[in-house]
């Protein structure tokens, strides 16, 4: 079901809440956080699809910021909202309201998404294209418990990466991060098989990717040795590979969702790793809600004490 609100007001988009809750039956109860995504009119309609698909792990109410750019001298001096509110089959396992903002109510959003917020429940915020230099100085980002970000979706992602650790605060992450958990667990799973003492180690992929950044940051981090970056064709992070006095280590992806271990002394075989959909990644970020404690040691690439 949807209802389409123009020249709106946060207690006029809330009453179509509860009238298009009625409608079809379904009560409140049930939603587990507020996802909040702001992002812009051309990349909307693939964040809401992405945020739909997750809530069907995590049943949320979704709020969709669209700014929109003034064409006129009084388009930019008038203030107005207009909204879009879908439940039921329209909205996944949740609720989604768009909201498209003109004027000065495009500079407070905060004002209009707080009162929409769902009470006693966490708040995410998600950026999937631009996102401020300093997330959780942001009037949105400053609500939430967490806050995402996508590296890959920037012109420049390693300067932009040093902006994120510049500003870092707990809550923060990245989709260029999640996107390495299935190699992290992989390369986890084969240093305990191994059981050696790493000695260097390598991380293959295309130029500026940051991924690959985070990833060799986080070697370095974790397995206190020198991480040299290598350039490949792509796409993504294409192997790693760990040097022992036994023969290296090595996890192989030149292509597709197959890649391939290769331990000392034993044969290779081949296991799944394949390129996520961003519902996943979202999914993946709304099973936790505290500090990703692992993304700010990537970010800073320093040794821990334990590992030092």
């Amino acid at each position: 079901m949807k209802i389409d609100l123009t020249d709106t007001t946060a207690s006029k988009i809330n009453k179509a809440l509860v009238k298009g809750r009625r409608a079809i039956g379904t009560p409140a109860v049930g939603m587990v956080l507020t996802m909040v995504i702001v992002t812009d009119e051309e990349n909307a309609y693939d964040s809401i699809k992405a945020a739909e698909e997750a809530s069907h792990e995590h049943p949320s109410r979704t709020l969709v910021v669209i700014k929109r750019h003034a064409r006129t001298l009084r388009d930019r001096t008038a203030s107005r909202l207009d909204a879009e509110v879908r439940v039921g089959s329209e909205a996944g396992t949740g609720e989604t309201v768009v909201l498209r903002t003109y004027g000065e109510v495009s500079d407070h959003a905060d004002s209009v998404v707080l009162p929409l917020l769902l009470p006693d429940a966490p708040v995410v915020v998600w950026w999937p294209v631009e996102a401020p230099e300093a997330p959780a100085k942001d009037p949105l980002g400053a609500l939430a418990q967490r806050r995402i970000t996508d590296l890959y979706a920037v012109e420049r992602p390693l300067e932009v990466l040093e902006t994120r650790l510049r500003n870092y605060a707990p809550g923060d992450t990245d989709l260029a991060w999640t996107r390495l958990t299935l190699w992290r667990s992989m390369l986890a799973a084969a240093l305990d098989q191994a059981r050696v003492k790493v000695t260097s180690a390598a991380v293959e992929a295309e130029q500026d990717n940051p991924s690959a950044e985070l990833l060799a940051r986080w070697l370095q981090a974790r397995l206190n040795v020198p991480v040299d970056r290598v350039v490949t064709g792509g796409p993504f992070v294409t192997a790693v590979r760990l040097g022992t006095e036994n023969g290296e280590i090595v996890v192989d992806r030149p292509a597709g969702p197959l890649a391939t271990l290769t331990l000392p002394g034993q044969p290779p075989r081949a296991l799944a790793l394949k390129v996520r959909a961003t519902s996943e990644l979202i999914a993946e970020e709304l099973r936790r809600l505290d500090a990703d404690e692992m993304y700010a040691i990537a970010l800073k690439g320093e040794a821990t004490k334990e590992n030092a």
